[in-house]
């Protein structure tokens, strides 16, 4: 499965040269360095299309079509370049706690990776959209954790599950998810890719998202909402008013190249 990927043109899109002996410091370089230069974005959905996750097509798109894609896209293509350069690794699936209230229960719709070292099991996760991991996390419960964006900690949760938490001001911790350690393979997340991109409870076939999380600063687009948040610095936001103008912010900003189809959009959101 891991031949369809080109490894020397993914170290080309993300910017590595570097060993490529699995390590622990290796994982944290491309852990850092693909969200920067990969966008998470859901413009296939958006526009109607179908979403692959057939490791040619990840390659296609995300490494030499100049597109990003959401995290079952994200962390399949970061999975299989893991398990290239030998890397043990499986993939995860997790309940969305971002912004929900504590009654509300949704399904596993996230896809996250572990990955087994020497030093230990690490999260890792390259899509998880405006607050993207830049880092691994050691599965060490509690004590928080730097990356080179926000402070992070695992939390323990109810029934032995564990919750991704994001500090967003001194002590205040938000949680982005819920999730075991059971293993998953790549055809359990062919349903729960389907779901995300069509039904219509998901916001991927309804609304634009794009993030990117570049040094010291991130980027982040909720329809025509656009925000930047740089580190030690209030946010700036502005909305933009036409699709000439989201096209321009996406591929200057975001790095992308636009899809065809991509005058949908402007239809969905309402832009002349």
């Amino acid at each position: 499965m891991t031949a369809s990927i080109d490894l020397a043109a993914y170290f080309a899109r993300i910017g590595y040269d570097g060993p490529r002996e699995p390590s622990l410091q290796l994982l944290r370089d491309l852990h850092r360095l693909h969200p920067a230069a990969i966008a998470f974005e859901n413009l296939t959905p958006l526009t109607g299309e179908a979403v692959s996750l057939a490791l040619p097509d990840l390659d296609a798109k995300l490494v030499r079509g100049g597109r990003g894609g959401y995290c079952y896209e994200q962390n399949g293509l970061f999975w299989a370049v893991l398990e290239a350069l030998g890397f043990e690794a499986h993939g995860l699936a997790a309940r969305v706690r971002w912004g929900m209230a504590e009654d509300v229960v949704r399904p596993r719709t996230h896809m996250a990776l572990l990955v087994r070292l020497p030093e230990g099991q690490f999260l890792a996760d390259v899509g998880f959209g405006g607050l993207v991991l830049t880092g691994p996390l050691d599965l060490s419960l509690e004590a928080p954790q730097e990356t080179p964006h926000e402070r992070f900690r695992l939390a323990p949760a109810p029934e032995g599950l564990i919750d991704l938490q994001a500090e967003l001001g001194a002590s205040d911790w938000r949680t982005l998810y819920r999730f075991d350690l059971v293993p998953h393979i790549r055809p359990d997340y062919e349903p729960l890719n389907w779901f995300s991109a069509t039904h219509p409870s998901s916001p991927f076939p309804a609304h634009l998202m794009a993030a990117r999380a570049q040094p010291h600063r991130r980027l982040a687009l909720m329809d025509t909402r656009y925000t930047v948040r740089e580190q030690g610095k209030a946010a700036i936001e502005r909305t933009l008013g036409s699709l000439d103008e989201l096209g321009q912010v996406l591929a200057q900003d975001f790095g992308l190249t636009l899809p065809p189809g991509f005058e949908r959009v402007g239809a969905k959101l309402g832009l002349p």
